[in-house]
């Protein structure tokens, strides 16, 4: 397992190189005709769903997963019109469950804009995530790519059990290590696993290299959800409010840790704070403070590591190419981001 200072060292190099911008360079010229390919697949001939769809579209993200779908692709063999219509799919199904999420957490920002559900309302977003899931679905149908719906459909079932089992042990508050990592698997790395594996499996590789992408997406999955985790303690800035997981009673890595290890009278004292609805900002520093002084910052950032290292390891099995350095970087990149 890495140490502290060598996560640091690996942190501070790379931060200063590293750029989504140039880590999909291999694939530009790709990466652009697919956005034309996503905004065309999103059309509806309904106005309203239209003009909502219009405004969605300018709530721009990183395109991680579409990035990711066609450097596995150009990575396993090359990019085809399967490739782009997986990476649609794929970016389909994000967007509709990040705008379910945004009715489900009462949220009215989506990406410092206002959320579908707040100028629209709930209905409408619902419909709108319903239609998002359809499109994609039809996508892969229509043009016969059963391997990639299965993919996919998998995906979508195993992120709603995350989310569910998640949501079960908000309530009960008795989540221990094993159940976290259950959760972060099936609500964060099974989508980026079903990125890697619909690249591969879109370049007709075999099946013995689709399962590599596959395990290489999971492992890759796992170090970003860690990462997330972590801004909520504040280790730099995520573009979130800090503390916002504890104020919905999400136990992640860090607090799991450091409460393991904690004596029963301050496991008492932090899970009474833990346990409060409407946290303020004391409560939220005096858990951040106790999780950061028993250790819990350190231990997630080693298993963040491991799993990253892992990731590469993977990689290393694959032959040499632009495209695989690029998912290299990308590991790097995503256990160093700053947002």
């Amino acid at each position: 397992m890495p140490t502290i200072d060598t996560i640091s060292s690996v942190t501070n190099i790379a931060a200063r190189k590293l750029s989504l911008k140039g880590i999909h360079r291999p694939i530009d010229t790709e990466l652009e005709h697919f956005r034309g390919y996503f905004r065309g697949a999103m059309r509806s001939r309904v106005f309203l769903m239209d003009q909502v769809i219009q405004y969605l579209l300018r709530q721009k993200g990183k395109q991680m997963r579409p990035i990711l779908v066609l450097l596995s692709a150009k990575a396993a063999g090359g990019i085809s019109e399967s490739t782009y219509r997986g990476a649609a799919l794929v970016e389909l199904l994000h967007t509709a469950t990040l705008v379910h999420d945004d009715v489900v957490d009462d949220s009215d920002r989506r990406r410092g804009m206002f959320s579908i559900n707040a100028l629209w309302k709930n209905k409408i977003a619902v419909l709108l995530g319903d239609f998002l899931l359809s499109r994609g679905l039809l996508l892969a149908l229509d043009h016969k790519d059963y391997q990639l719906l299965h993919i996919v459909s998998d995906a979508v079932k195993r992120m709603s059990e995350g989310e569910l089992l998640q949501i079960e042990k908000a309530r009960k508050l008795d989540i221990d290590e094993a159940t976290y990592f259950q959760i972060i698997s099936d609500k964060t790395a099974s989508l980026l696993s079903a990125c890697t594996s619909c690249g591969a499996s879109s370049a007709s590789a075999d099946e013995s290299t689709v399962l590599l992408f596959k395990e290489f997406g999971q492992a890759l999955g796992m170090a970003f959800q860690i990462r997330d985790d972590l801004f909520d303690y504040g280790v730099k800035d995520v573009g979130k409010p800090l503390g916002i997981d504890l104020q919905e009673k999400k136990m992640t890595l860090p607090l799991i840790y450091s409460l393991s290890n904690a004596s029963k009278t301050d496991k008492k004292r932090i899970m009474s704070v833990v346990r409060k609805k409407g946290k303020s900002k004391n409560d939220i520093r005096e858990v951040s403070t106790f999780v950061s002084e028993n250790g819990g910052i350190t231990y997630a950032t080693e298993k963040m590591m491991s799993f990253a290292s892992e990731a590469h390891q993977i990689l290393d099995r694959l032959p040499e190419n632009e495209a695989r350095n690029s998912l290299a970087d990308l590991v790097t990149f995503t256990v160093t981001r700053s947002k």
